[in-house]
This record gives C-alpha cells, structure tokens and sequence, in this order.
C-alpha cells in the first residue's frame, strides 16, 4: 500500500517540482525541449540495448542455458524505458541508471541479494521413479508427465 502511494502520489509531485525549479532555472521552453529530447534519446537507448538483450536472450536459448540473467536484463530494461518516456527529470536518472549494462549489473546483483533472502528454493531430486523420487502416500512415484487417465467412480478397485 506504502509503496502505490510513493508511485502515484510522490513521485509526480517530486517531479512537478523539480521540472518547475529547472524551468525557473533555465526557461519554459529550454525545459519543454530537454524533456523531449531526454524522451527521444531515450527511445533510441531503450530500442538499441532492447535488442541487445533480445539477441542474448536467444543465444542463451540456443546454448540451452536457462536464461535468468538475460530475463532479468529484459525487465530491467523494460522498466528503464518506461522510465524514460515518462515526463520528468527524477523518472529519467533511473530511467538511465536502469539502461546502462554497469548500473543493470548492481541492480542484478542487488535483486538477486533480495530473492536469496525473500525465497527458499527447494529442488526435487533424483530420476522419473527412481529410488529418490517423490512419492504420495501409498509410495507410488508422483505421476509428473500427465499420464493420468479418467476412470470411472464405480470401479471396485477404487478405495471407499
């Protein structure tokens, strides 16, 4: 709740504030073209290392690698972009923070740092039916392929 109330509160207000100081710094018009220009280029840097990420994206496909860091560049970048095309100075700094690949790197770093401590990731070993693998209560191995077939309710095999 804390936090859509700094995202559609806050935030426009700070923004409001820092484009009327620069506007009083350095003209109406001067601030009109530097937010369109910062949109522009910001455009430009989004497209170009949007397309980065595509190709290493694909690659990691095409080496059967799972592709988390390449994922995770993808949202970043995203989120920088719409960052960027917003109107305002305050949204465009992490807009760029966001697109350039030394400051991505960090924020990586410090998302990965934050899902270590949030999440538990618990793996299932051994092989399909295995002496390892999973099983339910009557010891059978978890049927994980949708083999499952229907069967009808009458059927005396079926516990009561």
């Amino acid at each position: 709740m804390g936090l859509l109330v700094v995202l559609f509160i806050v935030v426009p207000i700070v923004e409001l504030y820092v484009i009327i100081q620069v506007g009083g710094l350095i003209g109406v018009w001067p601030t009109l073209a530097l937010l369109l220009a910062d949109a522009v280029l910001g455009s430009l840097l989004l497209r170009h290392q949007g397309r980065g990420a595509w190709r290493r994206f694909n690659q990691a496909l095409a080496e059967r690698r799972f592709p988390g860091r390449e994922v995770a560049d993808g949202l970043m970048i995203a989120i920088g972009g719409t960052l960027l095309l917003t109107p305002g100075f305050v949204t465009d700094i992490f807009g760029v923070l966001l697109l350039l690949p030394p400051t991505r790197a960090i924020a990586r770093s410090l998302m990965r740092a934050y899902a270590a401590r949030r999440f538990v990731v618990v793996g299932v070993g051994g092989s399909r039916g295995g002496p390892t693998a999973p099983r339910d209560s009557a010891g059978r191995p978890y049927d994980f392929d949708g083999t499952a077939e229907e069967i009808d309710e009458d059927d005396p095999q079926l516990p009561r």
